[in-house]
């Protein structure tokens, strides 16, 4: 089987800037759209999926009429739930707390909040059911860090190690057995 292309990325700034967006479905800025959308252009794509939060199906939205594509919604590409934390600005949560969540977010997870093992499942049966073509998912900062995770074998401290913003396109060759991570655009 040849390998296809996967691209994820990331949904632009959303309106308010600085805090833990996890299901929160805050929308993104017109210029955080348009920065996807650039992003976008260009690339070969023949399925468009999307986060079903108004931050990342926005951005899909503009991408699928200029590339003539519709937009498959998809919970699973949901951000991480950050439980009591969620939008919330991070100097408002309990520095030690927060600080054992970015060290180990499975064994710290947030108050009432998702497991990083639990988003990892529900990524892992997202990709599962991807047909084997160029695909363009957006989506957030932690679903790509957890796709990253299934795909290529980092483990938790080689994920927080890249830095992905808001509107980055990060792109894979994907096979079967294995995926390589071949660009990663600011």
């Amino acid at each position: 089987m040849k390998p296809y292309a996967l691209h994820l990325l990331r949904h632009g700034a959303p309106e308010t800037p600085g805090l833990l967006l996890g299901r929160t479905d805050m929308a993104p800025t017109a210029d955080g759209i348009a920065a996807c959308a650039a992003q976008a252009k260009g690339l070969a794509i023949e399925t468009l999926i999307s986060s079903d939060l108004a931050r990342c199906h926005a951005a899909a939205t503009a991408i699928g009429e200029a590339a003539g594509l519709p937009v498959t919604t998809d919970p699973r590409w949901r951000e991480l739930d950050f439980g009591d934390w969620d939008g919330q600005p991070g100097s408002a949560i309990d520095a030690e707390a927060l600080g054992r969540f970015w060290s180990d977010p499975d064994a710290n997870p947030p108050p009432g909040g998702e497991p990083w093992s639990a988003l990892a499942a529900r990524v892992a049966a997202a990709l599962a059911d991807l047909a084997p073509c160029a695909t363009l998912v957006v989506t957030h900062g932690g679903t790509i860090r957890a796709a990253l995770h299934r795909l290529c074998g980092f483990d938790q401290r080689q994920l927080w190690s890249f830095d992905l913003p808001y509107g980055v396109l990060v792109s894979l060759q994907v096979w079967p057995d294995s995926a390589q991570l071949v660009a990663i655009r600011p």
